[in-house]
């Protein structure tokens, strides 16, 4: 799997959680960059992509992420 592939899929997710029309994420993006992306959402979120990917996060992993490329690390880590 490569970044690229995780970050589509990453779109499909967010765009499902948030429900606000179409996301468009780059690596670089934080929760200020996307309209409803919140403390609440946040939890979703990392929900719904433990769940898609079959993994659990830490709650240090989670911590350390400090912008969608971080998940994606994450991710290719797991």
């Amino acid at each position: 799997m490569d970044r690229l592939n995780i970050i589509n899929q990453l779109n499909v997710i967010f765009e499902e959680i948030i429900d606000n029309g179409p996301v468009c994420l780059s690596e670089a993006t934080v929760p200020t960059d996307v309209e409803g992306w919140d403390s609440l959402t946040n939890i979703q979120l990392v929900v719904a992509v433990e769940k898609h990917f079959d993994t659990k996060f830490t709650s240090e992993e989670i911590l350390s992420w400090k912008n969608v490329g971080g998940m994606i690390d994450c991710i290719l880590t797991k």
